[in-house]
């Protein structure tokens, strides 16, 4: 099946350069609902996701581009990367060498993807299929999360497993276009950029999106703090 998938993934992708991050090559696709019907057709299932994993997204875009300024964020630490979708991210923090990267998703075909995209940018990367989200904090030492706030059920649900993660000592940086149900009250801003998206999906093509980090807890009043 996995095998399957990268094809299919192969088909229906060409790999070239990331707009405003080009030292990152992914299998990105040009039409959204053109791929998104083909991935409806090829699972059988008239649900399946989005095709996230096969654009760049303007969270993922500033993230990467904040770790290609700021290397220091991942270099020589141990990262997970969620929700990574193509793997933009988790390629960039592996480029601003991290120690490792493990990149996680609850999509088969991002998963597929992660591989083969990691495996064009000679990166290693490690994928993994699973939601997180209702597991305790992670045996890691940075959290990258980008683009995850562009619906209200999985927003209300990643911000209480990253304020776990914080609290556990873990530093959380997070992308963004700035969607409805990002919750600026819990980040500071730590840059912002330009980004030009390769999907249509997005409202622009350009587009502003900010890198912030999560603020740490304060014990006493369970409230975040600069």
């Amino acid at each position: 099946m996995a095998r399957s998938r990268r094809a299919f993934i192969l088909r229906h992708t060409r790999l070239r350069p990331v707009p405003g991050l080009e030292e990152v090559r992914l299998h990105l696709a040009d039409d959204a609902l053109e791929l998104w019907r083909a991935v409806q057709v090829e699972t059988g299932d008239p649900d399946a996701p989005i095709p996230f994993w096969a654009f760049a997204w303007g969270g993922g875009l500033a993230l990467g581009r904040y770790l290609r300024e700021h290397p220091e964020a991942v270099a020589g630490r141990r990262v997970l990367d969620f929700g990574s979708g193509s793997g933009i991210v988790a390629i960039a923090a592996m480029l601003a060498r991290a120690k490792e990267v493990v990149a996680t998703d609850i999509d088969p075909m991002a998963v597929s993807a992660i591989e083969l995209n990691a495996r064009a940018n000679a990166s290693r990367v490690t994928p993994i299929l699973r939601d997180v989200l209702a597991d305790p904090a992670p045996d890691t030492e940075v959290i990258l999360a980008a683009d995850c706030w562009y619906e209200a059920a999985p927003a209300s649900r990643v911000m209480p497993w990253l304020q776990r993660a914080r609290a556990a000592g873990i530093d959380v940086l997070v992308g963004d276009p700035g969607r409805r149900y990002l919750p600026l009250d819990d980040l500071a801003e730590l840059a912002r950029y330009e980004v030009r998206t390769t999907t249509e999906l997005e409202d622009l093509d350009h587009k502003q999106a900010s890198v912030y980090e999560l603020r740490g807890a304060d014990p006493r009043r369970g409230s975040a703090t600069a």
